[in-house]
């Protein structure tokens, strides 16, 4: 029979992703090192983690006196149907063991709050890290959207052993994953304290992370009707319309200047200048994005989708290796991957799948830059200038040519002039 009275379209926030997002390159997507959740529960390539997760668990128990698996599993037993609610595909699941969910529920969950406890330095006097490998390789994981728990989860195991001194979990995780992810003007843990936010707020790790990232930035208000559907000149194009470029700088000096930063987000185009902040692109940043803009477009309550308009932005900017190096040579850009090609197919294969909307973040600067190339006099100025006046001495060169032109003419003129006298 159908369960029609627990289906919620609202209540889902770990999702697996979409075929239109994930063909492109699915491996994005699937975590490597551990599963966190039920969707990769049964990957047996990832069986090698569970003598760790024993080890956290054990760690977890140890915090706390008179503390075992049964209490901790009764506990999570009252929130497991709220659970079951956050995922929108558990119909291949063997939910009906509510003993066995729980089980997982306590090994995974004491596997991420402990390593994040971990990373923060807070092992118990005399213990060494569990984990010494590469903490990468963790980070990675837990910031796919088909592998989280529900942070309320997290924050209630986070709870039941947390000291008197220790802050928050999503303090914690500030403290931790802001340092992996690593994008222009995230939130520092501090500037979180005084939001609103609160952590009845949080659907999971990576939403936190997408706060982090996208808090302080403000909505566009626009009470024109602009047409954004439209096709943006690449950076090459753009350059030869008479475009310049620019990497965004960040205004230092105070000890609050984390506040003034320019955020990932924060593109510009006025009077033919484009201003870019500055995006280092590494081994992970195409599995950030990706799991970000997935978060983004498969759920029902997040505007602006600023990932997701700006890997729109960035893959109409971007179509070949030569506006990769066009804008690595402005500073925009920081390529750690290998060759421009494959930064240019990072953004070309990235926007795959994604669905923008009428409050596309971007729409004025694609109207300003497609207006600006309309304009024959931009191309035909852009024209000289690289032709006749790109170096020093090609302008004075040029410019001596105009001179010798102008007194050839002139003298020519007065040559006419003599003759018929």
């Amino acid at each position: 029979m159908f369960d029609l009275d627990n289906l919620s379209i609202e209540s889902s926030t770990i999702f697996k992703v979409n075929v239109w997002l994930r063909e492109s390159n699915p491996v994005a997507y699937t975590p490597k090192m551990v599963s966190i959740g039920p969707y990769h529960k049964k990957n047996q390539q990832l069986d090698l983690m569970k003598k760790y997760k024993l080890l956290y668990l054990r760690r977890f128990l140890q915090r706390k006196e008179g503390l075992d698996v049964e209490s901790c599993i009764s506990e999570l037993e009252k929130q497991k149907e709220e659970v079951l609610k956050c995922y929108n595909d558990i119909e291949d699941l063997d939910t009906d063991n509510s003993h066995e969910f729980c089980q997982m529920l306590l090994l995974d969950g004491c596997f991420v709050v402990e390593f994040i406890r971990e990373y923060c330095e807070m092992c118990p006097e005399g213990e060494e890290k569990i984990i010494n490998i590469n903490d990468n390789y963790i980070f990675r994981d837990l910031m796919l959207l088909e592998n989280q728990l529900p942070f309320f989860v997290l924050n209630q195991l986070h709870h039941m052993t947390k000291q008197d001194d220790e802050l928050p979990l999503a303090i914690l995780v500030g403290n931790s994953f802001t340092f992996f992810v690593d994008l222009p003007k995230m939130t520092t843990p501090e500037s979180f304290k005084k939001t609103k936010c609160n952590a009845k707020d949080i659907k999971h790790l990576l939403h936190l992370v997408h706060i982090f990232s996208c808090q302080g930035n403000r909505m566009k208000k626009s009470t024109d009707d602009i047409t954004w559907h439209m096709v943006m000149p690449n950076a090459t194009e753009l350059s030869e319309a008479g475009v310049s470029f620019a990497k965004v700088k960040n205004i230092n000096g105070n000890k609050d200047s984390i506040n003034i930063m320019t955020s990932l987000f924060d593109i510009k185009f006025e009077n033919g200048l484009m201003t870019i902040p500055c995006f280092r692109v590494e081994d992970d940043t195409e599995t950030i994005l990706r799991n970000l803009i997935a978060y983004e477009q498969q759920s029902f309550d997040v505007h602006p989708t600023y990932f997701s308009d700006y890997a729109t932005f960035m893959d109409h900017l971007i179509d070949s290796d030569k506006d990769v190096n066009l804008l690595r040579q402005k500073g925009i850009i920081v390529n750690w991957i290998g060759e421009d090609k494959e930064v240019a197919s990072l953004f070309n294969k990235i926007g795959n799948g994604v669905t923008t909307y009428s409050d596309f973040y971007y729409k004025k600067e694609f109207r300003k830059a497609v207006e600006h190339c309309q304009k024959p006099w931009n191309r035909m100025k852009a024209n000289l200038k690289h032709n006749y006046f790109s170096s020093p001495w090609v302008g004075a060169s040029t410019v001596a040519a105009i001179i010798l032109l102008i007194l050839t003419t002139i003298q020519t003129i007065l040559a006419i002039t003599g003759a018929v006298e």
